[in-house]
């Protein structure tokens, strides 16, 4: 576990029960802003906490859902204005493109799925809120699409924290063996796509030649 999160979750221990609370709101909203926020093991934490009868399970549930939900949308009206001002100064260097064009791909095929998926998606949260924003997607529907991804993916990571008990920990390293997972899966999708997409342009370019070719033949 990296000092970072020690460091929080010795300091949340601290806290009176409201603020711990408020903990929640906040690292949850951050984790979809500053990724590097360990916002996932922090949901699992409380989890943990609930079950040890510090804090209770529902209301961790809930704030981590609104401050994963509110983050979401926070990046999505950040990706709203990029788009506004791609096509004439290019994309912000902070943003990764190679995750963005992922998301591209992903948001093309998937649509709505894919902002319902979001929570799931390990490493591509931030990117994938991002590309929705800039796609200009409603934004009723993806606060709900969002909202839903949030909750079940605090219920499951709360549930894992209640059950691992004084191991908690543990989690971590199953989280980052899932996150690697689905990072694999995600490139080699986008992988497929491309090379599928290659393959199909080539064929069309083929038929044009050969349709122009019997043209000119039919001339002579």
């Amino acid at each position: 576990m990296g000092e970072v999160l020690t460091d929080i979750v010795e300091w949340m221990s601290s806290l009176p029960v409201l603020w711990a609370y408020f903990s929640i709101l906040v690292i949850a909203y951050g984790e979809n802003v500053v990724p590097p926020i360990p916002g996932d093991m922090i949901i699992v934490f409380g989890g943990y906490m609930a079950g040890i009868g510090r804090l209770d399970m529902f209301a961790v549930i809930i704030l981590s859902t609104m401050g994963g939900s509110l983050g979401f949308m926070t990046m999505y009206v950040v990706g709203n204005r990029i788009g506004r001002r791609v096509s004439k100064k290019g994309l912000p260097r902070w943003i990764p493109r190679r995750r963005l064009e992922h998301s591209r791909e992903m948001l093309a095929r998937w649509g709505n799925g894919l902002i319902l998926a979001n929570r799931f998606l390990l490493g591509l949260r931030s990117v994938i809120s991002i590309t929705v924003g800039m796609a200009g997607r409603s934004v009723l529907r993806t606060t709900v699409y969002a909202t839903m991804s949030a909750l079940a993916w605090s219920m499951l990571l709360v549930g894992f924290g209640y059950g691992f008990g004084e191991n908690w920990e543990a989690v971590s390293f199953h989280l980052k063996t899932y996150g690697s997972v689905v990072f694999a899966l995600i490139t080699g999708f986008v992988a497929l796509q491309l090379l599928l997409g290659y393959r199909r342009r080539k064929s069309t370019g083929k038929e044009v030649e050969q349709s122009g070719t019997e043209e000119d033949n039919t001339h002579e």
